[in-house]
């Protein structure tokens, strides 16, 4: 638990810095998308929640780093696993247009209160601050997901209403491959 927080926090400090390294290649994200979502799949089961998919049989292509991309969504999906009642349903989406490709993992749980939206990427914040550490991370998964997707030009957004659920959006460029 220690050393992934640790390694957490020197990728913060190497993305802050505009340090972090990239492995940019042309990659299929809906390919990545889909393997994110088969990972997460198991410990959602556990949970007793759903997860579907609504990802274009033909390639999403754009030019990432597709372990980092691999990353945001796995940290979006144990986001959305963790905070979802049983009975729940957790939907990864992609839309591909000219310029971007914009992903989705949506869900239908607890959603987060609009005073706590505007802050919900910061380093160490925890919407519900009573969590233990058993139920929650250190509050850096978010943060960390922003910094990967706008160290790729593409920015991340969230919509949310309580006891309805949350919809995090991210959108990549698709550079030189589209």
């Amino acid at each position: 638990m220690l050393a992934r927080l640790v390694e957490d926090l020197q990728e913060l400090t190497l993305a802050d810095a505009g340090q972090l390294t990239l492995v940019r290649q042309p990659a299929d994200v809906a390919d990545i998308a889909r393997r994110a979502a088969a990972a997460a799949q198991p410990p959602a089961e556990a949970r007793g929640l759903t997860i579907e998919t609504d990802l274009p049989s033909q390639a999403a292509m754009a030019d990432v780093d597709p372990e980092r991309i691999g990353q945001v969504l796995r940290n979006l999906l144990s986001n959305a696993t963790t905070h979802t009642p049983e009975g729940g349903r957790i939907t990864v989406s992609l839309k591909d247009d000219d310029s971007e490709l914009s992903v989705t993992v949506a869900d239908t749980g607890a959603g987060i209160p609009a005073e706590d939206l505007p802050y919900v990427f910061e380093r160490f914040y925890r919407v519900d601050r009573s969590r233990v550490r058993a139920t929650g991370g250190a509050g850096l998964g978010l943060t960390i997901a922003k910094r990967l997707v706008e160290a790729h030009g593409g920015t991340i957004s969230v919509e949310s209403e309580v006891g309805k659920g949350s919809r995090f959006t991210f959108t990549l460029p698709k550079g030189s491959t589209g």
